[in-house]
C-alpha cells in the first residue's frame, strides 16, 4: 500500500509542485465541499455501504476536517485511488487531502508533499493459513509471498528475508485486492502488507478463520494524510483536526458529553471548546471549531473503538495507538 521511492520520484518530476499553492481553505469553503482521496474499500479505514456513506478511520479525519470548516461532517467528496495514483492526483490539486493508509517515509516527506500527523502507528506484518502451523516469520524459508507490487511493501519483506539470509519466491500483483484473492487461491502461501490492512483483508475473505496474523512487525508504518507543500496554513487545519479529537479524548470530552462540558468552568475546558477566547482565528475557523469536531465526529478514542477497535468486526487492539497517558503513541500539543 506504500509506492517505492523509485517511483515515487519519477511520480513527482512531472508533477506541478506547489499546485495547491496559497488559500486552499478558502478554495474548500468556496466550493462547499472538501474533496477526500480514500482507499477504494479498506475495512475500518475507507469503505463505503451499499448506499455509498464513507466510514473508516481515514474518513473520519476528513470528517473532522468538514465539520470544523462546514459544522457539517457529510460535506465530503470522496475520491477513491489506488496506490499508483494517490500522490499524482494529490499534487495536480484533484483532491484537497489524501487520508488513504498513507506511511510517512524520508523520500516522500521531501518530494512535495506535507505529511503529519500520525493517525495510525502501524507495521508491516505476514499472514498465513492456519492449516501451516507456522508460528513465527522465521519459519517461512523457501515460502511464496503474495505482495503488491513496486511498494515499498515489496521492498521491506525483502529486506527482512535477506536480513535474516532466508530464501523466499516474491508473487507481485498490481493490488492489494489481487494479492489478496491469489493468496486465498493458494497460488502463494503468504500475503504481507500493513498489520491494519491484513486484519482488514482477512475480514474480506471468504473464509477468515482459515488464516492468520503472525505477531511480528517487520517494519515502521506510520499512517496519516497528506497535503500538498506551499500552503502551511492548510496543513495546520488538517493536523490540528486530529489533533483536536486526540485532546478531546484526553480531556475526557466526547459526543454524548461536549454540550455539557461547554458550560463547564474549568478553563482549560473552556478554551478548547471555543467558549472563551479566539484561538480558532489563527486557523481561519470559528472559535466552535474543536467542538464542531467532538459534536459531529467524536473524539480520538470514539473513532478508533468504532473503525478498528472492540466496536468494529477488526478488533484491532488500541497498543501504540492509545494516548500517551495510557503508554501509547498518541499526543497532542496542547490548544492555548
Amino acid at each position: 500500500m506504500k509506492i517505492a521511492a523509485a517511483v515515487l520520484t519519477m511520480t513527482f518530476l512531472a508533477a506541478p509542485l506547489g499546485a495547491a499553492g496559497a488559500g486552499t481553505l478558502d478554495t474548500v469553503k468556496s466550493r462547499g465541499e472538501l474533496v477526500c482521496g480514500t482507499s477504494p474499500g479498506v475495512p475500518g479505514f475507507s469503505m463505503p455501504d451499499s448506499q455509498g456513506r464513507w466510514s473508516g478511520l481515514d474518513v473520519d479525519l476528513c470528517r473532522a476536517v468538514a465539520a470544523a470548516i462546514f459544522n457539517d461532517p457529510s460535506k465530503v467528496r470522496y475520491i477513491p485511488l489506488n496506490p499508483k495514483d494517490r500522490f499524482s492526483t494529490l499534487q495536480s490539486g484533484e483532491i484537497d487531502v489524501l487520508s488513504r493508509q498513507t506511511t510517512w517515509t524520508l523520500s516522500r516527506d521531501t518530494s512535495g508533499m506535507h505529511f503529519s500527523p500520525v493517525t495510525y502507528y502501524d507495521g508491516q506484518a505476514l499472514m498465513v493459513r492456519k492449516s501451516l502451523n507456522i508460528k513465527a516469520a522465521k519459519e517461512l524459508s523457501g515460502a511464496s509471498v503474495c505482495i503488491q507490487g513496486g511498494t515499498t511493501t515489496e521492498l521491506n519483506i525483502a529486506d527482512f528475508f535477506r536480513k535474516n539470509n532466508i530464501k523466499y519466491e516474491p508473487v507481485n500483483f498490481g493490488s492489494g485486492d489481487e494479492a489478496i484473492k491469489a493468496f486465498e487461491a493458494g497460488r502463494c502461501d503468504v500475503f504481507t502488507t500493513d498489520a491494519s490492512a491484513l486484519f482488514a483483508y482477512r475480514l474480506k475473505s471468504a473464509n477468515p478463520d482459515e488464516f492468520v496474523v503472525l505477531p511480528e512487525m517487520i517494519s515502521k508504518e506510520p499512517l496519516g494524510p497528506v497535503v500538498r507543500t506551499g500552503d502551511p496554513a492548510w496543513a495546520n487545519v488538517v493536523r490540528w483536526a486530529h489533533f483536536d479529537m486526540v485532546n478531546a479524548e484526553e480531556l475526557g470530552i466526547a459526543q454524548a458529553n461536549v454540550d455539557e462540558q461547554a458550560k463547564s468552568s474549568n478553563p482549560e475546558v473552556r478554551r478548547f471548546l471555543g467558549v472563551e477566547g479566539k484561538l480558532g482565528e489563527g486557523l481561519g475557523l470559528t472559535p466552535d471549531w474543536t467542538y464542531r469536531i467532538v459534536k459531529h465526529v467524536g473524539n480520538y478514542g470514539e473513532s478508533y473503538d468504532r473503525n478498528v477497535g472492540p466496536n468494529s468486526r477488526l478488533a484491532i487492539p488500541r497498543g501504540l495507538n492509545n494516548l500517551w497517558t495510557n503508554g501509547g503513541l498518541q499526543y497532542a500539543p496542547p490548544v492555548r
